[in-house]
């Protein structure tokens, strides 16, 4: 797979404070590094009780620094100056102790200190709490989670589970991959704040027994990709899945269904809020007409089955001619995997859905990649969206589909 640079240009301070999460930060380090970041990373007394600076500093590739008296800085300011070379702070983990500190200014240490000397309208403050589930839930936390939202500062919520402890509950610091996707999609531009996007992927599975169906070839990755664009494009998202086994992009809303017919209800229901709905799922054309209530058997004839098929509902073409579409509340964006002709076929399918915009790919050479090649189809022509990795093409394509919105009420 092709490494992602999402973060590329991106200097973001890591501050650790203490607690055992801080052995999640090494891995959350190493990530974005990979993801093309430059990391410096600030660390509390509490924090090197729990990990060492040589470690941080052989996965960030710069020194570490702990103390706001460090020589190594020429004017011995390393509060300001680490500070300003920043794009963002990013403190994981931060203990329960660090947030009081965050919201009373302290500034007896460096990484509170620092914190509290950032350029407040040019470098974000981003945190991810860890503690012990009575202490997330007291009041007193709850009450500085909220002081500190009212202060500017981006909270990146917990996770649920097993604690260090041994008691089971919220408070657990975010997974290294689920912080690395959460800051990705922070500094991803906004171009769909407000708006709410229905998206389907996948394909659909329609039973002829309880064994046996019929189902198209779609792996459900560049769905998955538009509706993680998508909610990185400040989005509020829907994302219909039809079988497929891929982790829910972080902050997507999903529901999981089987068949054509399963599909089209939740989309309806999803529709009457969406502005905008993506098309993306390779819904089976046909259903059988009667699913048997066994497995089929073989008689002994050597004949198949005779099994007599039923045409279903046609989804995009349903929510495209609906009063949501037909008033321009709703904008309709459909695909076409096509094994020849794509051109000449996209247009065709473009006028015959009767919607402003249709994504064409020649699906055999995409199925199952994660790399894929669009081409976009509407009333001007065609444009064709160069080779790449599917995120990179869903972003590229929420971009599109954002200039195309009428303004947001």
């Amino acid at each position: 797979m092709r490494r992602m640079n999402d973060l590329a240009g991106k200097h973001i301070v890591l501050g650790l404070s203490g607690g055992i999460a801080c052995y999640k930060s090494a891995e959350l380090c190493r990530g974005l590094v990979k993801a093309g970041a430059t990391v410096q990373v600030v660390m509390t007394e509490a924090a090197q009780a729990f990990i060492t600076p040589v470690t941080l500093q052989a996965l960030s590739g710069r020194p570490v620094y702990g103390s706001q008296w460090d020589a190594r800085e020429p004017n011995n300011m390393p509060h300001i100056n680490l500070s300003r070379e920043a794009d963002a702070i990013l403190v994981a983990p931060c203990s329960a102790d660090f947030m009081a500190r965050l919201v009373h200014g302290r500034a007896d240490e460096l990484l509170s200190l620092m914190c509290l000397a950032r350029p407040l309208d040019r470098v974000p403050l981003l945190i991810a709490p860890a503690m012990n589930r009575e202490m997330w839930a007291h009041p007193a936390t709850q009450r500085n989670m909220a002081q500190l939202a009212a202060d500017g500062a981006v909270l990146l919520g917990v996770g649920a589970g097993p604690q260090a402890c041994g008691e089971t509950g919220d408070g657990r610091m975010l997974e290294p991959a689920e912080l690395l996707e959460d800051i990705v999609a922070f500094f991803q531009p906004k171009a769909l704040a407000g708006r709410r996007v229905l998206v389907t992927a996948g394909p659909t599975f329609e039973a002829m027994d309880p064994i046996r169906g019929i189902t198209n070839h779609s792996s459900g990755k560049m769905g998955f990709a538009i509706a993680r664009a998508a909610r990185e494009a400040g989005a509020q998202v829907t994302l219909v899945a039809g079988p497929v086994s891929l982790p829910t992009p972080r902050g997507v809303t999903r529901l999981d269904v089987q068949s054509a017919r399963q599909m089209l209800q939740a989309c309806e229901a999803g529709a009457r809020q969406a502005d905008v709905f993506i098309a993306t799922a390779a819904v089976a054309d046909w259903r059988p007409e009667v699913q048997a209530d066994h497995k089929i058997k073989k008689d002994g004839s050597g004949q198949p089955p005779a099994v007599r098929f039923v045409e279903n509902p046609d989804i995009l073409a349903t929510l495209a001619q609906g009063e949501r579409a037909r008033s321009g509340a709703l904008y309709c964006v459909g695909f076409a995997a096509e094994s020849e002709n794509l051109v000449a076929h996209a247009r065709a399918k473009r006028g015959r859905k009767g919607i402003p915009l249709l994504v064409g790919n020649i699906g055999p050479l995409a199925f199952g990649r994660d790399d894929n090649e669009l081409l976009l189809v509407d009333e001007h022509g065609e444009q064709a969206l160069p080779p790449g990795p599917k995120l990179v093409l869903a972003r590229q394509l929420i971009a599109q589909i954002a200039r195309r919105l009428r303004p947001a009420a």
